[in-house]
């Protein structure tokens, strides 16, 4: 008889403790896996081994935001990695084929990776589950119980786990440092941005100092030269297929500010401010009601963020551009990151990071301590009720406390 298998978290709590990306805080997947009798309440189950496992799973399918291509290009790629290590949750006694088991309460830790690791696929911080529009790249996670019932194949039950990142949160100090990029264009103008932080989040404010000075070697042909306007744009930049052999980039302007200038070049150079809105995904529909989401993915203000898995990378960047007559317009990129979360959200998080910290100083990664697993036998003394059953006069009664 197959089993009724589920995973339950911690008591009011998420599966997931701690913050994936931030190896300070151990982030970890907790609970326990139970397994019950599907039919009835008496009629054991037979259990030969329970293991349990988190798994990556990966799509892309760059073309299928276009009816047309959609039909001609290739078929969905797919990837699925486990993440870490499995985990032998029970395994029956030896010279036995199975374990006869009325109730069965296993619990588990699964450490997620938090070195950097390199090249080392084991030893990476998983990328955050997300999903784009039209699934043209999808990043999701679950968690895989594989039970094996005597002579029966091995069946495997899913639960999906939404998984975050907390390493780009635009509040940590290497994004508050600012950050500047200079271009030169036909030897006669430089262009420099200033950045005074570099990682956004939805509706956050994007600024940039913009400097055009000309060359005091070509002063006077550099007076010449009138600037016409100053462009700047937040780009995304999604390359499919990044570690393979023929990598496709798609590049789309997310955002777009311009301001009109019409002046010659001035000897001591042109200084400005320009500023745009991060843009930000309406999560509620036409009614103002925000959708429940799905299990898989958690709910985001913004459709991409930057993110590297194995199929795909995400990257923005703030291009700044000058245009010019009487000499080559400069384009200057400048590489952004881009946090699922708002400037006012990440300092939300903070205080809740140095909280998980100091939680997870008093645990042991390498033996964490975990609750005795619990299982109840058709012999074992009062068992039926754990089922909510009992015998009364050698008939079976639900049991009312």
């Amino acid at each position: 008889m197959a089993a009724f298998v589920r995973v339950s978290g911690p008591p009011n709590s998420n599966f997931l403790v701690g913050y994936p990306g931030i190896s300070a805080t151990l982030p970890r997947i907790e609970g326990k896996v139970e397994i019950r009798p599907t039919i009835g309440v008496s009629a054991p189950v037979h259990i030969s081994l329970v293991t349990i496992c988190l798994q990556r799973r990966e799509t892309i399918h760059p073309s299928a935001d276009s009816v047309t291509k959609k039909h001609l290009a290739a078929p969905r790629k797919e990837i699925a990695d486990i993440v870490g290590k499995e985990m032998l949750l029970f395994r029956c006694a030896p010279g036995r084929e199975y374990e006869k088991v009325l109730s069965m309460d296993l619990p588990f830790v699964l450490f997620i990776p938090f070195g950097r690791g390199g090249e080392e696929m084991a030893r990476r911080v998983p990328p955050a589950s997300l999903q784009l529009p039209s699934r043209t790249a999808e990043t999701y996670y679950v968690l895989v119980v594989t039970v094996q019932q005597g002579h029966q194949e091995q069946r495997k039950y899913m639960f999906p786990v939404p998984m975050s990142r907390y390493d780009t949160l635009s509040t940590f100090g290497m994004y508050n440092r600012p950050e500047s990029a200079e271009r030169v264009s036909d030897h006669l103008v430089t262009l420099g941005i200033s950045l005074p932080r570099w990682s956004y989040g939805p509706l956050d404010p994007v600024s940039v100092y913009i400097k055009l000075s000309p060359n005091p070697d070509w002063l006077n042909k550099a007076k010449r030269v009138t600037i016409q306007k100053i462009t700047i744009a937040i780009e995304e930049e999604i390359t499919y297929n990044h570690e393979g052999d023929e990598p496709q980039k798609k590049v789309k302007t997310l955002t777009k500010q311009s301001q009109p200038v019409g002046i010659k070049m001035p000897a001591e150079g042109y200084f400005t401010n320009l500023g745009l809105i991060f843009p930000a995904k309406d999560l509620r529909d036409s009614d103002g009601i925000i959708p429940r989401g799905r299990p898989a993915f958690p709910m985001y203000a913004v459709t991409g963020f930057t993110t590297t898995g194995s199929l795909y990378k995400i990257e923005y960047f703030l291009t700044v551009k000058a245009h010019m007559t009487s000499a080559k317009d400069i384009v200057l990129r400048q590489p952004i990151v881009v946090c699922p979360l708002d400037h006012a959200g990440c300092k939300e998080e903070m205080i809740a990071i140095e909280q998980a910290a100091k939680d997870a100083a008093h645990i042991n990664a390498e033996n964490p301590m975990l609750p005795a697993p619990t299982i109840v036998r058709p012999h074992d003394h009062n068992a039926l009720n754990v089922l909510g059953m009992t015998l009364v006069g050698g008939q079976r009664k639900l049991l009312i406390e």
